[in-house]
């Protein structure tokens, strides 16, 4: 009976407050908090941008009540302190991938059309940052109207530097100890238990590109590693009327017997690429059929057509693999850059515990090796998992599924979280891949980023009486420990 009026009180809160949770995510779409170090400084260290997300999602914490703390830049947190210095947390992160192309609204606005939201960081993470903000906020008020505290302190951290190389946690967790139990809303529904590890490098070519003399000028594809290429291009010294035609391949004449060939794919996050079409590997086939690549850059092409062209469960380059608890593998190739006369091609790899970084390093330097390039790593994360059946998760889990009208199980899943920093953790939502959205609507680091409202509003509902039930079961915890 107590749980049955709490969600009728929550079901009043989430009327309210909804315009202005839609207008706070609003305020932190408009930053374009794309992670620049070329202008970090003490102050900013993941770039200006990023901190200034930083410090707005820490303005709206500190206006919904809580204490808000910004730690030099690097991360932030907002309390509301509880009877215990003890902590349950969420985690969100303020940072986004660049837009890339490909968009038919403003990216840094939030566009209401069709029931949904649209703009960068509705999805991943910043609408999720705001839910988790007026979670929060719905205990500030319970606690002024009624006088009691919390038996744990709540903390809702905020995260810079989630979408690169989560520097910030490791800052955070040098100086704060561990939550009794965290979960972050950067993922899917009804609940992820664990996490396979992401493995990322950098193939260069031992040719070069660019001569005076060379067929191909300079290529360029892709928006950022952890991301299938939706859109590749290439100058090359051959006229416009002399390459053939094919579907999906644009040209355009720049005189001096030059052209500009622009493969257009389908892109989407590294983690999830079925139903993606890597525009760099439609590129390297389109040029090999045109006779465009010279001799010396074959072999460097056959190893970009594995990469890019040829699946992504790692077959082609010789690290397939799969096991029950993850399933199976994936391996895509993310950009295509001309640096100083070479091309660099970054691949992102996620990989069950069937597999580990150092076997992965091996068979990707031996086929580079073999194909005119050498390989190096760029960043590892090892796989991550928490037993599904520990009571924080089953609290989670059965607070979904009572909303759902559901029995739902954990997941694994290729995407990389905060909660593998933690020891105690898991991602839970927001996302609903059983929500139907409109055809338009884009993927998390894709062109058209959108997430259904009704969803968003449901996963408010679910993150306050979840909290409320994880603050009980700590509760009695504390006290059978104590």
């Amino acid at each position: 009976m107590a749980d049955e009026r709490l969600k009728q009180e929550v079901d009043e809160y989430v009327d309210e407050v909804w315009e202005d949770v839609v207008e706070d995510i609003r305020s932190l779409v408009r930053i374009r908090s794309v992670e620049d170090l070329s202008h970090a400084t003490a102050a900013d260290p993941w770039g200006p941008a990023c901190h200034r997300a930083l410090r707005q999602a820490l303005a709206i914490a500190e206006r919904l009540g809580l204490e808000a703390h910004d730690c030099e830049g690097r991360i932030g947190y907002a309390d509301l302190p509880g009877r215990s210095e003890r902590y349950l947390a969420t985690i969100c992160h303020a940072d986004v991938v660049p837009e890339g192309r490909g968009w038919t609204f403003d990216p840094f606005d939030v566009t209401r059309k069709d029931a949904c939201l649209v703009g960068r960081g509705v999805l991943d993470d910043k609408g999720p940052l705001v839910l988790s903000l007026y979670a929060a906020h719905f205990f500030v008020r319970r606690a002024l109207r009624t006088g009691e505290r919390l038996p744990l302190t709540l903390r809702a951290i905020v995260g810079s530097e989630e979408e690169t190389s989560m520097r910030d946690v490791a800052y955070y967790l040098e100086r704060h100890p561990q939550p009794e139990f965290l979960f972050t809303p950067d993922a899917d529904f009804p609940l992820i238990c664990g996490e396979k590890g992401v493995f990322q490098g950098r193939f260069c070519s031992v040719a070069t590109v660019g001569g005076h003399d060379a067929p191909i000028e300079s290529m360029d594809g892709g928006t950022v590693p952890n991301a299938v290429c939706g859109r590749a291009e290439a100058v090359v010294r051959v006229r416009a009327a002399d390459l053939p035609g094919r579907e999906r391949i644009d040209v355009t004449d720049l005189g001096d017997g030059r052209s500009r060939v622009v493969a257009r794919g389908v892109g989407g996050h590294a983690s999830l690429p079925e139903g993606t079409l890597n525009a760099i590997g439609l590129l390297w086939a389109y040029l090999l059929d045109a006779g465009v690549v010279p001799e010396e850059l074959a072999p460097f092409a056959e190893l970009e057509l594995r990469l890019c062209a040829q699946g992504f469960d790692g077959s082609s380059l010789g690290v397939a693999c799969s096991n029950d608890r993850f399933g199976p593998l994936t391996l895509i190739g993310g950009t295509l850059r001309t640096e100083g006369g070479h091309l660099v091609q970054t691949c992102d790899c996620r990989y069950p515990d069937a597999i580990d970084a150092h076997a992965l390093e091996r068979a990707l330097a031996r086929q580079a090796q073999a194909r005119g390039a050498s390989f190096v790593v760029t960043g590892v994360k090892p796989p991550f998992h928490i037993d599904p059946e520990s009571p924080e998760l089953r609290c989670l889990l059965d607070t979904y599924d009572e909303f759902r009208g559901t029995t739902s199980r954990a997941k694994v899943i290729g995407g990389g979280t905060y909660a593998r920093k933690f020891m105690r953790a898991c991602a839970f939502g927001p996302h609903e891949p059983a929500d139907p959205l409109p055809s338009w609507a884009g993927p998390e680091h894709g062109a058209d980023e959108a997430i259904g409202e009704g969803t968003l509003r449901r996963a408010l509902k679910i993150y306050i009486v979840s909290i409320s039930r994880l603050m009980r079961l700590h509760a009695q915890d504390g006290r059978r420990n104590g």
